[in-house]
Parts: structure tokens; sequence; C-alpha cells
């Protein structure tokens, strides 16, 4: 099991601690727990990205919070995005359920990973929804990345 600490993103850096997703194995995949508060109501983008690097980076000219975690987690290359349950990026995770006061507290299940399939990559939470497809806009819609962590019990940010 890990325990990652969840951080504000931004275009300036890594910010505080939000709150923490929890990590584990099940018969089903992975099971990820988020306990993370002070987030947009509704549903977020959710997913693994390919490197445990939560600071900004130029992409396209433009600084993006959390850039340096680059793409969705996408070992196979398959450059596409079709959500957690066709075999798109592995790292598209069931979209984030934030309640009316700001906590996201719904556990998800990834049926195409497992723990080790992720140790040290990063987990991040878009700003957007996330419609499991590349249409009208790529990877799902989630836009930018408000929060995120590096999947490990040991936080470089805390």
């Amino acid at each position: 099991m890990i325990t990652a600490a969840i951080h504000r993103l931004s275009k300036s850096g890594v910010g505080q601690k939000i709150g923490y997703c929890t990590f584990s194995d099940s018969e089903e995949g992975l099971l990820v727990e988020p306990e993370v508060y002070d987030l947009p109501v509704g549903y977020r983008g959710f997913h693994v990205h390919e490197f445990g690097d939560l600071e900004p980076a130029m992409k396209k000219g433009k600084m993006v919070a959390g850039g340096a975690a680059g793409q969705h987690y996408d070992p196979f290359e398959t450059n596409r995005h079709l959500g957690p349950y066709r075999n798109g990026h592995l790292g598209d995770l069931p979209r984030l359920l934030v309640d009316k006061d700001g906590c996201a507290r719904t556990p998800v299940i990834a049926p195409r990973l497992m723990l080790d399939d992720i140790k040290g990559l990063a987990i991040i939470i878009h700003s957007g929804g996330d419609n499991y497809s590349d249409y009208p806009l790529p990877n799902g819609g989630g836009k930018s990345r408000i929060a995120g962590g590096v999947i490990t019990n040991s936080c470089p940010y805390c």
C-alpha cells in the first residue's frame, strides 16, 4: 500500500498539501482511495501520469502547472484516451467525484493497473471533467492540472 500526499499545483510551483490518495491492489485491479479537500465541486479528470515530478514545465511555449509529470501513463504507446475500461492509456482512471463540500472521498478502481505498475509515477487531478475520449478535446477535456502527488510514501514536496 502507498499513501501519496496530494498538493495544489500552479504555474509557479507545487503548493500546500490538500490531502492524500491511498493506492493498493485488489482482486478487481488498483484501488485508489482519495481523501482530498478544497477542490472544485463536480467530476474531475483523474489520471496517473508518466513521471514522478510535479513541478511546472514549458509545453508549446507556455508554462504548465505540473507539466514535469508528463503525459498520461501510456507504456504501450496507444496514444489514445479511452478511459479506464478500454485499451487506451493505462493511466486513465475513473472520474474523481468532488462533493458539495469540495471533498473527494469516493474510491475508484483501475481494472488494468496494479500497484507495481505505478510506483514513483504521478497522480494528477484536472480542473475539468473527463469524457473518456479525445473528442472534442484531447485527453477527455480534463484541461489544467490543479492538484497532484508522487505515488510514493515519501513525498518529495512535504
